[in-house]
């Protein structure tokens, strides 16, 4: 089973440990509610504890693989692309994982895409609201 199987699995079976196994220490995570990225497996993996209790009804619903160029230089990785459906303070989501491996096979850059904007932003808003909650955030001024 690789890398995209097993964090199908992983997700489905909401086991953090899993998801460790198949982070590097680097991972990158981009989000749709958020301009930089999520830096470093610890952050990364408490971003998705929060997802995990977030997200409603979350189902994998395709499987792609390939290659894309990941830098300037032309260099390429191999990659995923899952789509999922799922709800967010009843707001339906359609989205896209997108997974791209290092070398060793394990994920090091994750982006997620979703849509209609206003599940984006129920999403966003959850997420936060989560991430405070577990002390990963500070809460938005004026809160």
């Amino acid at each position: 089973m690789n890398a995209a199987h097993r964090f199908r699995a992983a997700v489905d079976n909401r086991d953090l440990t899993a998801l460790d196994d198949l982070f590097t220490e680097d991972i990158r995570f981009y989000s749709p509610v958020k301009f930089t990225p999520f830096e470093g497996k610890p952050m990364v993996l408490g971003l998705f504890g929060v997802l995990l209790r977030t997200f409603e009804d979350f189902s994998y619903i395709g499987h792609y693989t390939g290659t894309a160029r990941t830098s300037t230089d032309g260099t390429s990785t191999q990659s995923a692309v899952l789509l999922f459906r799922a709800r967010v303070g009843g707001k339906e989501i359609h989205g896209i994982d997108l997974l791209h491996f290092g070398d060793d096979g394990r994920i090091k850059e994750f982006t997620v895409m979703v849509r209609p904007q206003s599940a984006v932003h129920a999403l966003g808003e959850a997420v936060l609201a989560g991430l405070v909650a577990d002390g990963l955030a500070s809460a938005p001024s004026g809160q």
